[in-house]
C-alpha cells in the first residue's frame, strides 16, 4: 500500500477514540437510539397498578428499633445508608444487599433499595417519631416512568432491565416511612443547619464507609462548617456501636426470621447428605456439596448467609476452608459449615462433621464425641443471667479435659487450663459463640461489656459451635489424630428459663448422624 493512499484511509475521524470511556461499556448493547424508536418506546404501555400494599408485619418493629436508636442520639441528625450496588465484573454488578443497619431500622431485606439513605431528622425531645427525638425520613430513587428513556436505557435502574421496583408510596405503605425521592432532598436533608453545636449547628453521626457519596457529602458539610474532623469520627464511631447493641436481644419478628432460616438450612443439610456418593465420584467433591446446599440457599431464601465451607478431609483443619476445591473421599470426614439467608436477610449458621462413607472411624467417633460433650456443657450454661464468655468457658474446659485424657497436652490440666497456659487452645484456637441474626457474624461492633462480658438475656440469638483440628503436619499428636477435623454448631435461643436449640432437629450424635445418613441416602 503507498503512503499516499495510507492517508487517504485515514482522513475520516476515527470515531471510536472520540467516544468517552464511560459510555464505551455501553458498546454491547446496540440500542437505537432514533426519535422514532424512542417515540414508540415511550408509549402503548398498560398503566401501572396504583394500589398501595398493606403495611408489612416488621413495620411496628422496626418503628420500636428506630425510637431505640432515637433515645441514645438526642439533638443528632443520624445518616445510615443503604449502600450502593457493587460492581462485580465491568459492567455487572454483585446482588445487592443493604447494609444490616439500615435493614434492621428499615425492615427492608432483598435487593430494592440500593443507594437509599435513612436521615433521623432531630426534633424536640419527646415529639418525635412514637414519642421519640427524631423523625425519620427514607430517601430512595424510585423507578423512572415508562416514558422514559431509562425505562430501557439504564441497566442498573431502569425496569426493562431489572424488573419494577418499589415508588416513593409503596415504601411509605409497607414501612410506616415518609419516603422522598434521594434526588430532590437527600443533600439538603443531611446537611441542613449542621455544624459546629457551639454555634447552634446541628451534629451528623454518619454510618461510615457504607456510601462513599455519603461520605463525602458529611465531609464536605463539616469542612465547610468548621467542624472538627477527628472529632467526628469518633462520633461517628458510636453509630454502628449502637446499631450492633440494639440487635444483641432480638425482637418476636426477628425470631421467626431466625426459625425460617435454621429450617431452610436443615434441608440444605439433607441435600448435603443426599449428594455425598455422587461428590466422591466427582474429582471436585466439595464442590458437589458445596452446590447442593446453595440450590436449597436459593430456593428457599434469598442466597447464603456467607460462603459455605465444605471441608473434606485434612481442610477441615481450616477454619474458613472456602475454595471448596478438593476431593471427597470414602473414609474422611467432611465438615460442613453452611447457612441460608432468609429474604429478610436474616442467617442461619450451622455445621456438621459427617462420615463421608457414612460410618465413623474409632478415632473420629472419639473425638467427635469429646465436641457433643463441650457442646452440652455450653447448653447447660446458656441461660438468663449468666455471661457469654461461660459458654465458652464450658465448652473448652471439657475439651481441654478430654486432651489430657488422651495423653496430647504437654502440660498437667490445671497448668494448661491457667491463662499463662492455655496449649489446648492449639486444637481450638477460635471462640465457642457469637452472636447470630442480620450478619452471620451479628452485632460484631458492640462494646466488649455488651458482648463477650454481656449477661445472657431471653431474646438473644447466637451459636455454639466447639471443635478440634489435628492437622496432618501436627507433629505434637499421634498419627492417628492428624487430619481429622471435627466441629459441630447449633443456633440456640435464650428464654425465660434457659435456652432452645432451633436446629435441635437436625442430627448431632454419632449414632444420630450414621442413622440419618443411611436413611436419606437410601431415598
Amino acid at each position: 500500500m503507498t503512503e499516499e493512499n495510507n492517508t487517504s484511509s485515514n482522513d475520516t475521524p476515527d470515531m471510536a477514540t472520540d467516544q468517552p470511556i464511560e459510555d464505551r461499556v455501553n458498546n454491547r448493547s446496540q440500542r437505537p437510539s432514533s426519535d422514532a424508536f424512542k417515540e414508540f418506546m415511550a408509549g402503548q404501555w398498560a398503566p401501572a397498578d396504583t394500589t398501595l400494599p398493606p403495611e408489612d408485619a416488621v413495620a411496628p418493629f422496626a418503628a420500636k428499633r428506630r425510637l431505640g436508636l432515637s433515645q441514645r442520639f438526642p439533638g443528632e441528625r443520624l445518616v445510615i445508608p443503604a449502600g450502593p450496588l457493587k460492581v462485580r465484573s465491568n459492567d455487572t454488578d454483585y446482588r445487592f444487599r443493604p447494609h444490616s443497619g439500615f435493614a434492621h431500622m428499615t425492615g427492608l431485606g432483598l435487593d430494592h433499595e440500593p443507594d437509599a439513605v435513612l436521615v433521623f431528622d432531630p426534633v424536640e425531645e419527646g415529639t418525635g417519631d412514637d414519642g421519640g427525638n427524631h423523625r425519620a425520613t427514607l430517601y430512595f430513587r424510585p423507578m423512572a416512568g415508562r416514558d422514559t428513556e431509562e425505562f430501557y436505557s439504564n441497566s442498573r435502574s431502569g425496569e426493562f432491565w431489572i424488573g419494577q421496583r418499589p415508588t416513593l408510596p409503596e415504601l411509605r405503605a409497607r414501612l410506616g416511612i415518609p419516603t422522598a425521592h434521594m434526588d430532590e432532598a437527600l443533600e439538603d436533608a443531611i446537611t441542613r443547619g449542621a455544624g459546629n453545636t457551639a454555634l447552634g449547628g446541628v451534629r451528623i453521626r454518619l454510618l461510615r464507609d457504607v456510601d462513599l457519596n455519603c461520605d463525602a457529602l458529611v465531609d464536605t458539610s463539616r469542612i465547610n462548617t468548621g467542624v472538627d474532623l477527628e472529632e467526628s469520627d469518633k462520633l461517628d464511631a458510636e453509630l454502628p456501636e449502637a446499631l450492633s447493641e440494639l440487635r444483641l436481644v432480638k425482637d418476636e419478628w426477628e425470631i421467626e426470621q431466625m426459625r425460617a432460616a435454621v429450617d431452610a438450612t436443615m434441608n440444605g443439610f439433607h441435600d448435603v447428605a443426599r449428594a455425598l456418593p455422587r461428590a466422591v465420584e466427582h474429582k471436585r467433591g466439595e464442590r458437589v456439596v458445596e452446590g447442593a446446599f446453595f440450590s436449597r440457599a436459593r430456593e428457599e431464601g434469598n442466597d447464603l448467609g456467607y460462603d459455605t465451607i465444605a471441608a473434606s478431609g485434612n481442610n477441615a483443619t481450616v477454619l474458613h476452608w472456602m475454595r471448596n476445591s478438593g476431593q471427597v473421599n470414602s473414609g474422611d470426614l467432611i465438615l460442613v459449615d453452611a447457612g441460608v439467608e432468609a429474604d429478610s436477610l436474616y442467617t442461619a449458621d450451622i455445621t456438621r462433621t459427617m462420615p463421608v462413607n457414612g460410618k465413623y472411624t474409632e478415632i473420629q467417633r472419639k473425638i467427635y464425641q469429646a465436641i457433643v460433650d463441650a457442646q452440652d456443657a455450653a447448653f447447660a450454661v446458656a441461660k438468663p443471667g449468666t455471661t457469654f464468655r461461660d459458654l465458652h468457658t464450658a465448652a473448652i474446659t471439657v475439651l481441654a479435659e478430654r486432651l489430657d485424657a488422651w495423653g496430647l497436652l504437654p502440660v498437667p490440666l490445671e497448668e494448661a487450663l491457667a491463662d499463662t497456659g492455655q496449649q489446648h487452645r492449639r486444637w481450638m484456637p477460635h471462640g465457642t459463640s457469637h452472636h447470630l441474626g442480620l450478619d452471620v457474624h451479628d452485632c460484631a461492633q458492640a462494646r466488649r461489656d455488651m458482648y463477650l462480658d454481656g449477661i445472657l438475656e431471653p431474646g438473644m440469638v447466637f451459636t455454639i459451635e466447639p471443635g478440634l483440628y489435628f492437622k496432618a503436619e501436627d507433629l505434637a499428636v499421634p498419627e492417628e489424630y492428624r487430619g481429622i477435623g471435627v466441629r459441630l454448631e447449633d443456633d440456640v435461643l435464650v428464654t425465660e428459663d434457659g435456652c432452645v436449640n432451633l436446629s435441635a432437629e437436625l442430627p448431632r450424635t454419632p449414632d444420630e448422624i450414621e442413622a440419618w445418613m443411611a436413611r436419606v441416602q437410601a431415598g
